[in-house]
């Protein structure tokens, strides 16, 4: 697990065409069952699981990450979810996803909120994706950027796809038959 993907940390290979994903000094290696740091990632980069306490967490972690990455990118504002502290980055989250969908993934993991923190979050309802595009993004944010963002963007992690099962998400089908065309070319 990288545990810091952030756009600060993903190089550009304009030459081989290739992103890469550098400082590893947070990576740990994934053991199943295995508790972790939560005090890990750039906030606002933070995985709901760092944000609640679940130290049980996984790769999934970095699919968060690198939704936050693409919402900012594809909505054209970064960061995407812009919290002053760690407590406001939730309510920021809460804002967005919704607090009936934060609370089903609290009872699934059987977690708590600290008082503070609960009342900080309050009750909000999942808002659209939609609300967020604009006629400076809407180029950028298609149905399928919008689906790809939704999968990622998910309170638990086990929800999220894989790495493997983003990268063949139907988003990136433009990427993969231009690469095919380049390389019959060759």
């Amino acid at each position: 697990m990288h545990r810091d993907v952030k756009p600060h940390n993903v190089m550009i290979d304009h030459e081989q065409r290739k992103l890469r994903l550098i400082d590893w000094g947070l990576a740990e290696f994934y053991h199943p069952g295995k508790e972790y740091n939560v005090r890990v990632a750039s906030r606002y980069f933070k995985g709901p699981e760092l944000l609640v306490d679940l130290q049980d967490y996984d790769y999934s972690l970095d699919l968060w990450s690198l939704g936050c990455m693409f919402a900012g990118m594809i909505f054209r504002k970064e960061p995407f979810f812009y919290g002053h502290d760690n407590y406001d980055q939730l309510v920021k989250i809460a804002k967005v996803l919704g607090t009936d969908e934060l609370n089903a993934y609290l009872n699934k993991y059987r977690l708590e909120l600290d008082q503070h923190l609960a009342a900080l979050v309050g009750r909000h309802s999942r808002k659209p994706w939609t609300k967020f595009i604009n006629a400076d993004n809407q180029h950028l944010a298609v149905p399928e950027a919008i689906d790809f963002v939704d999968k990622l963007l998910r309170y638990d992690h086990q929800e999220r796809p894989t790495a493997k099962e983003a990268m063949a998400h139907p988003y990136f089908h433009p990427v993969r038959n231009a690469e095919s065309r380049r390389n019959r070319g060759q």
